[in-house]
Formats: structure tokens, sequence, C-alpha cells
């Protein structure tokens, strides 16, 4: 390895470095766990319902089809159709997004992400949290900003059904530099559930977004588990084998 190549590997380990203290020091505030549960089929069609009432009118996700969604939710071909396939024709089809991608990007700056893989990429506790952390700001151009992703382009779509509310930051002054540190919502006006049906229903589409970033999660923890107990059966095998082989020799 030459020294300039072995220069650039030192920086680029340096930035690493950097750039994960960063963001552990950084911190932000603490997440309020999901609790999800990716077995529960009821709040799986709960949640599918929801994502497609609400969220697929801009967010796609293209890496699942309706036929592995409706075997895995235990959904018969006709409710299938009837209920979740609002712009799709066939059955193996990948939920796509109604809103065309170029028009989003023009009315809020970027087009909204597809959401196949983001309860892995950002995990359940994040987009659970970020549902509920909207909050009015008079200074965005859709009227809220959110407690999770500052500065987010997304408006409050729910906002029906959790209703409105404003943050409360405390302020902060040391050394001449003043923060403001978030401490909570307060309700501005309510929505059609209360927080206990809202927290549910959030709980249950986050529970999907889960569920369609890994549809195969069940059966592969299920064939782990059998793969585990034929290695202890054969690990037990080989244990007596040796003590057989071996029992004459001292």
């Amino acid at each position: 390895m030459n020294k300039l190549t072995s220069l650039r590997s030192t920086i680029a380990i340096a930035a690493l470095f950097i750039a994960v203290q960063g963001f552990a020091a950084g911190g932000g505030a603490e997440l309020e766990s999901a609790d999800i549960d990716p077995g529960n089929i009821s709040s799986l069609q709960r949640g599918a319902r929801n994502f497609m009432n609400y969220c697929s009118g801009c967010h796609s996700a293209q890496y699942v089809r309706f036929n592995t969604i409706g075997k895995y939710l235990e959904l018969s071909e006709e409710q299938l159709v009837d209920n979740l396939m609002f712009n799709a024709e066939k059955t193996f089809e990948t939920i796509q997004a109604s809103m065309p991608a170029k028009d989003a990007a023009r009315w809020y700056g970027t087009a909204p992400p597809d959401m196949s893989l983001m309860a892995r990429a950002k995990g359940a506790d994040y987009i659970f949290n970020f549902l509920k952390g909207f909050y009015l700001d008079a200074d965005s151009p859709t009227g809220v900003d959110n407690s999770v992703m500052s500065g987010t382009s997304m408006p409050h779509v729910l906002w029906e059904l959790q209703g409105y509310q404003r943050a409360i930051f405390e302020e902060h002054t040391e050394d001449g530099v003043t923060t403001h540190e978030f401490v909570g919502f307060e309700h501005a006006t309510t929505g059609s559930l209360d927080a206990e049906d809202y927290d549910a229903f959030v709980r249950d589409t986050v529970n999907f977004l889960a569920y369609i970033s890994e549809p195969i999660r069940s059966e592969r923890r299920k064939l782990g588990v059998w793969v585990l107990m034929y290695l202890i059966v054969f690990w037990v095998i080989a244990v007596m084998l040796k003590k057989q082989i071996w029992k004459d020799v001292k």
C-alpha cells in the first residue's frame, strides 16, 4: 500500500469515527417503544388498511406484492381486491403510489420515499414516534414540523385522527448560548381519536410496515429453530460417537 492510499484510508477511518461519535453525542430525544407484534394478524390487517387509506396516495411499497400480503394476512383474493387494491389490477402487482413522483417532488420539495424497507432502515420506534410527533409551526410551508425529524416536508396527513398539537420547549442559556429543549406537547385541537386509540392506530400501521420490510421473517425464524435442533441432535451423536471410538484409548 503506498503512502497516498494509506493516508486516504486513515482520513476515511477518522471521518467515520468522528461521525459515529457525533451521532452518539447528539443522541436526540428518547424514542417511545412502538411495542409492535409482527405475529398479530389482526393488527397487520388493520395496519394494511391504514397504510392503503392514508399512506399509499404518496408512498409506494414496491418490494412487496399484494398476493404476498394477502397470504400472510389470511385474506382471500376477494377481500384483497375489495379492501386493499385501490390502484392495482392484478394481485401479483406491487404497491405503487397514486401520486406521480414528479408532481410530489414539485409540491413537497422531494418525492416521498418508498416504504418497503423503511422499518428496517429507520426502525419501528422511529416511525412510531415520527407519526406522533407533528406539531404546529407557522414557519413551515405545510404548517407543521416534527419533533423526530425537524424540517420534514411531509404534511400531517393524520391530523383528522390525532388533531393538532403544539410543541413545548424550555429555553436554556449557558455561556451566552441559548438553546431550546423539547419537553412535550399540548393539544391545540382534538381529533376523532383519543390519545390511546391514536397510539393503537399508529402501532398497527407501524406493525404492517415492519412486516413488509421483511415478509419472510416468521418463516426464517421457524427454519432457524429447526436448524438449531438439527445441529444439537447431531452434536449429541458426534459426542457419543467420539466417546465410543476413544473409550479404549488411555
